[in-house]
C-alpha cells in the first residue's frame, strides 16, 4: 500500500495511492497508530470520480469512522493534487460526503484556499437533539460547570464554547464529554474559544474520532462563524491554534473560506496485513 504523508499546521493525514477500494476501519486504525503504523490524524482515500479531470475524496478518522469533511484534510488533498501535477493555479472542485467544495493552490504551493460552504446553526442540520431551533448561546451544564454552546455544521458537526480562559487540559477534560453528549446523536467536534480581539481568536480542539488535535480547518471555520454569529468578532478572522495560524473569511450568508499552508512530509509503503488482526 503506497501512501504520501502531509501535514497542515501539525494536523497530519495519509493520502492513499492506487487503492481501488476504500480502507476498512481496522486498516485505518493501524495506519494512523503512532507506534504501530505510520501515524496520522486521518486517512484520505482519493475516490474515483465520475469523469476524467474531476476529483473526489473520502476522509477517515483515526478510529476508523468516516468524516463528512475536513478543512485541513481538503487543503492537504488539494496540495497533493497540485504536487502530482493534476491541478494548476486555477480553482477546482472536490467532491466530499458533505458536497462539492472549491479549492485553489496559491503562491506556488505556499498556501491553499478552500471554500467549505455555508455554516448552519439549525439543530436539524448539525444535528442536535430536541426541538427545532438555532443552537446559539445555549446553556449546558457539564463537568460541574455551566457552559454556553453554539452548535454549527460545516458539513460536519461542531460545538463551539466561548470561554475567558482555555487550555489543552480543559479541552481534554471537556471535549470527550461534549463529543458524546446525548445532544449530539452523530457525536460532535468541540472547540473551546478565547476571543483576542475583533478579528482574532484562539481555539483548543477536541476532534470527533481523533481526540485532542493541534489544528483543524473545519474547527477554525466553525469557531469563526460562531463568533461572528454571537457578535464577538468580525470577518476576516485569524484563528490561532497550537499548530499555527489559519485565515477564515465569513460572508454575510455565513459561507466560510479557509486559507493556510499544507506540506508534504514523506512518501512511504505500508504492509498492514501482519498487524491488522489487532485493530479489528
Amino acid at each position: 500500500m503506497k501512501f504520501q504523508k502531509y501535514q497542515a499546521l501539525g494536523n497530519d493525514y495519509l493520502v492513499l495511492q492506487d487503492e481501488a477500494t476504500p480502507p476498512q476501519p481496522g486498516m485505518v486504525r493501524q495506519l494512523c497508530h503512532r507506534q504501530l503504523g505510520a501515524g496520522a490524524d486521518g486517512v484520505l482515500w482519493p475516490h474515483p470520480a465520475a469523469k476524467a479531470g474531476e476529483f473526489a475524496v473520502r476522509i477517515f478518522n483515526p478510529d476508523g469512522s468516516e468524516a463528512e469533511t475536513s478543512g485541513n484534510g481538503l487543503r492537504i488533498f488539494a496540495r497533493y493534487l497540485w504536487d502530482c501535477g493534476l491541478v494548476a493555479a486555477e480553482p477546482f472542485a472536490v467532491t466530499t460526503l458533505a458536497g462539492v467544495v472549491q479549492c485553489q493552490v496559491l503562491a506556488g504551493g505556499a498556501a491553499v484556499r478552500v471554500q467549505l460552504g455555508r455554516a448552519r446553526f439549525e439543530s436539524s442540520a448539525i444535528p442536535v437533539a430536541g426541538a427545532a431551533r438555532a443552537v446559539v448561546n445555549e446553556p449546558l451544564h457539564i463537568a460541574g460547570r455551566l457552559l454556553h454552546i453554539t452548535a454549527v455544521s460545516i458539513g460536519n458537526p461542531h460545538c463551539v464554547v466561548p470561554l475567558a480562559r482555555i487550555s489543552p487540559a480543559l479541552a481534554r477534560r471537556v471535549g470527550p464529554l461534549l463529543e458524546r453528549h446525548a445532544l449530539f446523536p452523530q457525536r460532535t467536534n468541540v472547540q473551546l474559544v478565547r476571543v483576542l480581539d475583533a478579528h482574532q481568536i484562539q481555539i483548543e480542539i477536541w476532534e470527533r474520532g481523533a481526540g485532542y488535535t493541534l489544528a483543524s480547518g473545519s474547527s477554525s471555520c466553525a469557531a469563526a462563524a460562531a463568533c461572528v454569529r454571537l457578535g464577538l468578532c468580525q470577518s476576516p478572522l485569524q484563528v490561532r491554534m497550537p499548530g499555527g495560524l489559519l485565515q477564515v473569511e465569513v460572508a454575510p450568508d455565513y459561507s466560510v473560506t479557509l486559507e493556510g499552508p499544507a506540506q508534504k512530509v514523506y512518501a512511504g509503503v505500508a504492509a498492514p496485513g501482519d498487524l491488522i488482526a489487532h485493530f479489528e
